[in-house]
């Protein structure tokens, strides 16, 4: 990495950033600095990280040349006050709360600084995020490519116009969520089967894991996946008509389509 990155609010997200780009050797803990809202929480990620950390965020986003917001959404416009008499149009600002339009941050800082704003998920938590990241007014290919390269680091990323976010909030921002609720659902139909939890728990999580590869790296369409396992006549055919009466993808569709609604509701405030 060329220069500096600051991270501010190194929550959930902000950590597993930098955990991830410490990983991966792309930054040394020299060039990145956080701004957290406790004392403690500053002296918590230099013991874990050998960062500098410390809960100015002002002074943290002047050393840098990248500034990641990291903040719960609520505290964005916060965040925002504290840094607005130090950011410049030589800064690229990344954010990465859910549901805060781009047009809100530029707003709130001088005029012509570059924002790319970023969906991700909590696999990022394990080196495997999906995210997208969208340009605001004044960022360009060199900022985007800033941003893929952090996000890259944690996952895989796409680019899209931020029309789309609200779109990915409700596939990927939300969809680990649609995953463990099914893997909570299997497991629990293997206890009712008659065995134990932690069986049932390896025999789903596997499961889940070998067919997402399947999917990743074969580049099959899930529909052929799915009708290699289905024998005629056989056992997989019967628990797919019976998915397939309860109405299942159509309560996927709907659900999907309920989370993008919402996703758009919080982006208007």
């Amino acid at each position: 990495m060329d220069g500096t990155l600051a991270i501010l609010g190194a929550g959930t997200m902000g950590e597993s950033l930098l955990g991830g780009l410490l990983r991966s050797g792309w930054a040394s803990s020299a060039q990145i600095r956080c701004s957290v809202r406790s004392e403690a929480r500053a002296a918590g990620l230099r013991d874990a990280y050998s960062v500098q950390a410390g809960t100015d965020s002002a002074a943290a986003a002047a050393g840098a040349d990248v500034l990641v917001l990291a903040v719960k959404p609520q505290n964005m416009r916060e965040l925002l006050a504290q840094i607005a008499g130090t950011v410049t149009p030589v800064h690229t600002v990344i954010s990465v709360a859910a549901g805060v339009p781009t047009a809100t941050i530029e707003a709130a800082l001088s005029d012509g600084v570059p924002v790319v704003r970023v969906m991700s998920n909590t696999p990022v938590q394990v080196d495997e995020a999906m995210s997208a990241v969208a340009p605001g007014r004044h960022a360009g290919p060199e900022h985007l490519a800033v941003a893929s390269r952090i996000l890259g680091h944690v996952g895989k990323v796409v680019h899209l116009d931020e029309e789309h976010l609200d779109s990915v909030t409700a596939l990927s921002g939300s969809g680990p969520a649609y995953f463990f609720l099914l893997a909570e659902a299997m497991i629990d139909a293997g206890i009712l089967l008659g065995l134990s939890r932690d069986v049932s728990t390896e025999l789903v999580i596997q499961t889940m894991v070998g067919s997402a590869k399947m999917l990743r790296d074969t580049g099959r369409h899930p529909v052929e996946l799915r009708e290699a396992v289905t024998s005629p006549g056989g056992t997989t055919i019967a628990a797919v008509r019976v998915l397939e009466e309860e109405r299942v993808r159509a309560a996927f569709l709907n659900a999907i389509e309920a989370a993008k609604r919402r996703s758009a509701e919080l982006a208007k405030g």
